[in-house]
Order: structure tokens, then sequence, then C-alpha cells
């Protein structure tokens, strides 16, 4: 049978609302039949049973013969059995012990099970393997976990093809000056190139979920720009608190300057350096977002390049966000 390692890791449960492995979520099933496999109230899950839609996301990852893949929450398997049809191998984090039971019992004698690993436990707590390409058919209460939790992992994957709510890859792939972008966009395209792939509708999940699902492409940027994630995400965090306001607007609600200046202090004690208090904080801050010509500027109009450069000016000044 596929080797089946329990990580005695299943400490998070999904809401309600995430879909799981083999299929989407929603914030309640509607339509179908009651079936004791699915345990739609803790878990979430909502099977993806339709086959073309499953060869097609597979496709879309144009595996080779040498390819690892990683897929979270197969479910019964669906995607899996597309996936092992090309790949090396496979290695499975499926949280619900019931359905990797079943998924065992799927390629339980075939040539497959060699090949295939099942992990019972957590994503959200399990140690990433060696992988290639991700595939997944994603719990949805954990989308954005997943997305940065992929991308900070090393080695490098070469793509992902993930299966999230209609809403949250719009986000995702989102571009400046759309009335998506968003933090999520900015976070995620800085160290990634995001594409729409395929719409998924509902009818093609066993039970049916109330929301719309697409997948999305990701490709990390290899290598990654040197930028702390935590010092980027403190920036996009002040400038998408609102959108459409100016970038002075928003350094200036309330709680920001203090927060920067405890920062710049803490940055003082660490390196060493006397304190420069001849200027206010307040003051610093607006004299770079007028040098850098962004005081005017807002979020839902400005690129990764232009968060960048505002980043780096800051950090001459001594200036951090985390």
């Amino acid at each position: 049978m596929p080797k089946a390692v329990n990580t005695n890791r299943i400490s998070r449960q999904h809401a309600p609302a995430a879909g799981k492995g083999g299929g989407a979520s929603s914030s309640s099933s509607t339509g179908g039949t009651a079936n004791p496999l699915f345990n739609t109230d803790r878990f979430g899950q909502h099977i993806l049973k339709n086959p073309m839609v499953a060869q097609a996301i597979v496709d879309k990852a144009n595996l080779r013969p040498t390819d690892k893949v990683f897929e979270i929450g197969p479910g019964t398997g669906n995607l899996t059995a597309k996936i092992l049809e090309k790949a090396k191998s496979v290695q499975v984090v499926e949280m619900d012990p019931r359905m990797a039971a079943e998924l065992s019992k799927r390629f339980q004698g075939k040539p497959e099970q060699r090949r295939l690993e099942i992990v019972i436990g957590d994503f959200v707590k399990h140690e990433l393997p060696y992988f290639d390409v991700a595939i997944s058919n994603t719990p949805y209460s954990i989308s954005s976990h997943i997305v940065f939790r992929l991308l900070s992992h090393r080695p490098l994957f070469r793509v992902a093809i993930l299966m999230f709510q209609r809403e949250f890859a719009l986000r995702l792939c989102a571009r400046p000056g759309s009335d998506m972008w968003c933090r999520l966009s900015a976070n995620a395209q800085l160290y990634s190139k995001i594409d729409h792939v395929m719409k998924v509708g509902k009818g093609n999940f066993r039970p049916p979920p109330q929301v719309e699902s697409s997948v999305v492409r990701i490709v990390p940027i290899d290598p990654p720009p040197p930028v702390r994630f935590e010092e980027f995400d403190g920036l996009t965090r002040i400038l998408f608190a609102r959108r459409n306001k100016t970038a002075r607007a928003n350094f200036g609600a309330a709680g920001v300057i203090s927060m920067l200046e405890n920062n710049y202090k803490t940055w003082c004690a660490e390196h060493n350096e006397m304190v420069d208090d001849s200027q206010p904080m307040k003051d610093r801050v607006e004299q770079i977002l007028l040098d850098t010509g962004y005081a005017e500027q807002r979020a839902a109009k400005m690129d990764i390049d232009d968060f960048l450069k505002l980043l780096a000016t800051f950090h001459e000044a001594h200036i951090h966000f985390a």
C-alpha cells in the first residue's frame, strides 16, 4: 500500500467554509446527497468530481517524468491519479484520516502505489518536502497561508497550479490600477509571477459549494528579490489600509508614526548607533514621501517597483517596518 505517515499534527480543523483536498469550499453546502465520507461540517470537503477538469488542472503544470509533486488535501485522489500518470512521485498531505484511508485503498495493489506517499496531518504544521511542482485543490480557509508558505519554501519549486475561491484567485493575480489590486496581490507578486488559467464552476464538485472557483499558475521569481517579506508586508499593510487614500494620509493614521519611531530606536540599539532626535519622526516620514514623489500617490495605483523604491528610501534613513 502507499506509504502513510501520521504526523500527529492534526491540530487545526478547517472551518466549515473551507474546501478540503479533492474539492472546493463554501460558506455552506448546497445540493447533493449526504455522504458519510464527506465530513463537510468539520473539513468543508467538496470533492472535485469532473475528470476533465482534473485533467485540465494537471495539464497546466506541464509535468515531466522526473518531477516530484506535492499535493495539499488530495481528498479521494481524483487529482492524484492524474498526477501519477505523468510524474515520478507524489507526496500528499491529508488532514482527514478517512480520506487518507480511501486514497490508500484506491492505489492498493497498483503500480502507482510505490510512487505515492500519504502524510496524515495538517499542512499548516507539516514540514514541506523537496518538490518540483505543487498541485492542489486547496483548503480555502488557509489559502493565503498556502501561497506564502509555498513561496518561502527552499529550494524553490518550478511551478504551482492551485485552485482557490474565485474572488481570492482574482485578487491574487490582480494588476496595479485594477479594482482587485490589494496587499495580497502586491505581496504575492513580489516573489512570483501569477496568472489566472481557468474557471471551475460549482457543478464540478460533490456536494456543490456556494462559491465559484478558479485555478492560478504561480511561478516563483528565481532568484527572489533580496527583500525581507516582513519589511515589505509592513509597508504594504500601511499603504493598503485605505488603498484609495494618499500615502501621506495612510502614514498619518493613528499609531503609524509611533510604531516607526519605536522601530527606529530598536534598530539604533541593535547597531550601536546614536538616536538622532534632531527631527521628529513625523517630519522625517513626510520628507521621505516628498523626496520620492509618493506623498500624493495611492496604493491602488502604485506597483511593486514603487513599493520597493519607497521601502529602500525608508531603509536608507534606518526606518523599518518590522
